[in-house]
């Protein structure tokens, strides 16, 4: 009878092509562990190119934290910057896809450093930062030339220069997604500067009716617009028949509404506010 296959004998591309659907807990405390042939395989960038820290626990008493500083002989205390700096020099700035956690560490130098060493970037899910640091974003990001997609929580104070950098460095952008509050000057950016996105989320934003309409009228490529929950109107004829004649395939607005409950129209609350609501 013929001997079964081993799995630690299958080639390093069948392994690679498991390898790379994998997350990276697994990547980094399993995988490399179990035998030589894993290891190298598990050294493939293409294994590297999708990273999402969100949902990881950084925590110092979490699995992640003691297991990745027993394994790999951390000296001092475990941190996510070192694990963040690990996993993209295991990409050889292969990387594709980077998600960073909400409330853990992300640091204006620690996306400076993402922007410098994965410039094929092609989608970006960023947390907040410090409100200081908000101004450097649009250099940060203008270095990403392959994006396709950016999502971040609160509209930054450096949202005008953000479209800017967008415009002229990122032109294959087709899907942004964040909240705040919405004004004419934002809107006319997103327009005029952003006239081919595909795919726009402002749920949980602060979006009067007219804003509303004139990113439905100046949006042409819009196939996607997601605005649930968000305060300053509520679908009406017009609206419905805007999105319909402007060909809006998914058009979602579940839990919008023109005031809240506390008889705000106005954009008075700020967008962490307008967020909870």
């Amino acid at each position: 009878m013929e001997e079964e296959r081993r799995w630690e004998d299958m080639d390093t591309d069948c392994l690679v092509n498991i390898f790379h659907r994998l997350g990276l807990e697994d990547l980094t405390l399993a995988v490399p562990f179990v035998c030589r042939s894993w290891y190298r395989a598990s050294l493939d960038p293409t294994c590297w190119r999708v990273l999402k820290f969100r949902g990881l626990d950084f925590m110092p008493w979490s699995n992640l934290s003691k297991e990745f500083s027993n394994r790999y002989g951390v000296s001092g205390r475990f941190s996510f910057s070192g694990f963040l700096k690990f996993c993209i020099a295991r990409s050889h700035g292969e990387a594709i896809e980077v998600e960073l956690p909400l409330f853990f560490g992300s640091t204006l130098n620690e996306l400076t450093y993402i922007s410098l060493e994965c410039p094929k970037l092609k989608k970006a899910v960023l947390p907040n930062l410090q409100t200081e640091d908000e101004p450097h974003l649009p250099e940060i990001i203008g270095r990403w030339h392959e994006l396709e997609q950016l999502e971040m929580e609160c509209k930054p104070s450096s949202f005008e220069e953000l479209v800017d950098q967008l415009r002229q460095n990122c032109t294959k952008l087709v899907r942004l997604k964040l909240y705040g509050s919405f004004k004419n000057d934002d809107v006319s950016s997103i327009v005029s500067k952003l006239p081919k996105i595909k795919s726009l989320c402002l749920s949980k934003s602060y979006l009067p009716k007219d804003k509303l309409l004139a990113i439905l009228n100046g949006c042409k490529c819009l196939h996607e617009l997601i605005v649930k929950d968000c305060v300053g109107f509520e679908v009406d004829e017009e609206i419905s028949k805007r999105v319909s004649s402007v060909g809006i395939k998914i058009f979602e607005h579940e839990g919008s509404k023109l005031v809240d409950e506390f008889g705000y129209e106005t954009d008075e609350c700020d967008p962490f506010y307008v967020q909870v609501i």
